[in-house]
């Protein structure tokens, strides 16, 4: 009897407060478990990936490496890399404290220089394999002691160059964003929807490396822009809300003449999407999850809407993008209809719903060389504006980065996007 009773006053003790009813809970506990357990497989093939990458990049450069203690350190450096990554990942709970954002810091500064030592170390693979095939063909072409240069200063090029990138890539990603002017020509167009403006922000990645100082710069940038309205196009944060509601306060600042439009993104989910949905609207964003706001502009209608992100559903059921719903409703006659949508593969679906133009992230624009060129096969955009049939698509860079602190080639971006006629 007391055990039973026990039992019911912690079935309701512990219903977090927005779950109106045990089964509720009950639900929501299903989905945590399924989203936590596609996480935890993830984080134990993640160690096995990176310790055969880490192998690879250690056997290739420390058979270049002088034989004795020049090895030694090459395979220990290596080991104590592939280990503060590991840190950086698994303390992702404590983001917030001091300790664990130290721990983010070098575990992500590490994840970036290993990006670097395995992508060159894959390149010098590639050149010794030419230099071997021309060595077969004709070899009088490369001498032996030619050779023996070559496989020598490639390998002491690898983690120069490795590191040199880490640094330039610090110092991009460290910068406050830049503004980007876009114009977007939508047909017909009317006279009164001439030079409307969007400031879009994305992928702040609000978290361990970016707090409160930088969201300030770049919410005091956007204002300086007078905006119609602001699109902050998901994953505005990485980690809980009790630690980073702080950082994430200057947000409350922003302001736009027509409003101000927030959607999920995926990593609001892996932070805990409901409790974040609550602290954007008090802080008072317009979140919009599956569902438009009509806008009259100079006598002009014109919808703006907003999906949660692509991948919700495998966090709640309930929460599957849906550009068709977002839009249900919405005056036929509106003469803009605007989607913001974390993941531009939402575009066929956003098209065939009736919108006019999507406003995206998520892609960083692959955030530093190469993996820029890996992003088309998940995305059918990188950056940049784009058509998919007669809707645009405007892929932002994002406004900060995830992991390593770093951008070489992709810059991130504040988007003012100002709409015109064909």
């Amino acid at each position: 009897m007391v055990a039973k009773s026990l039992r019911k006053i912690k079935q309701f003790v512990i219903i977090p407060l927005g779950c109106s009813s045990p089964g509720a809970y009950n639900a929501n506990v299903a989905t945590d478990k399924i989203a936590m357990t596609r996480r935890f497989s993830f984080f134990l093939r993640l160690p096995i990936i990176l310790f055969l990458a880490h192998v690879y990049a250690a056997l290739r450069l420390a058979a270049a490496a002088p034989a004795g203690a020049a090895r030694w350190i090459t395979v220990a450096a290596l080991l104590l890399v592939y280990l503060l990554i590991l840190a950086g990942f698994f303390t992702r709970r404590s983001v917030g404290s001091a300790l664990g954002d130290a721990i983010a810091w070098a575990g992500f500064l590490s994840l970036g220089l290993f990006s670097w030592l395995l992508v060159l170390t894959f390149l010098r693979d590639v050149l010794l394999l030419l230099v071997t095939i021309a060595i077969a063909v004709r070899s009088e072409v490369i001498s032996d002691p030619l050779f023996h240069l070559i496989h020598t200063t490639s390998a002491m090029a690898v983690p120069v160059l490795s590191l040199t990138a880490v640094f330039l890539g610090l110092l991009n990603a460290r910068r406050l964003a830049r503004v980007v002017d876009v114009e977007v020509r939508l047909p017909a167009l009317p006279e009164a929807l001439q030079g409307f403006t969007i400031v879009q922000v994305s992928d702040l990645h609000i978290g361990p490396t970016i707090k409160q100082r930088y969201v300030d710069a770049v919410v005091d940038a956007v204002n300086r822009l007078s905006p119609d309205i602001i699109a902050l196009t998901g994953d505005l944060v990485d980690g809980g809300v009790a630690r980073l509601a702080k950082d994430i306060s200057p947000l409350a600042r922003l302001k736009a003449r027509h409003g101000i439009y927030a959607v999920t993104g995926n990593h609001e989910y892996y932070s805990g999407a409901e409790q974040w949905v609550a602290e954007f609207r008090r802080l008072g964003l317009d979140v919009l999850m599956n569902q438009h706001r009509i806008l009259s502009y100079q006598g002009a209608m014109l919808v703006v809407a907003g999906v949660t992100d692509f991948g919700a559903r495998g966090f709640d059921a309930s929460q599957a993008s849906d550009p068709a719903t977002a839009l249900s409703g919405a005056p036929a006659g509106a003469a803009v209809k605007i989607l913001l949508a974390h993941q531009p593969r939402t575009a066929p679906a956003a098209a065939a719903a009736g919108f006019d133009l999507q406003l995206s992230g998520h892609t960083h624009g692959g955030q530093f060389w190469p993996w820029k060129y890996l992003v088309p096969l998940q995305q059918p955009f990188v950056d940049g504006l784009h058509r998919h049939g007669r809707m645009a698509v405007y892929v932002s860079r994002g406004t900060g980065y995830w992991g390593p602190p770093m951008r070489l080639g992709a810059r991130s971006e504040i988007t003012r996007i100002r709409l015109a006629g064909n």
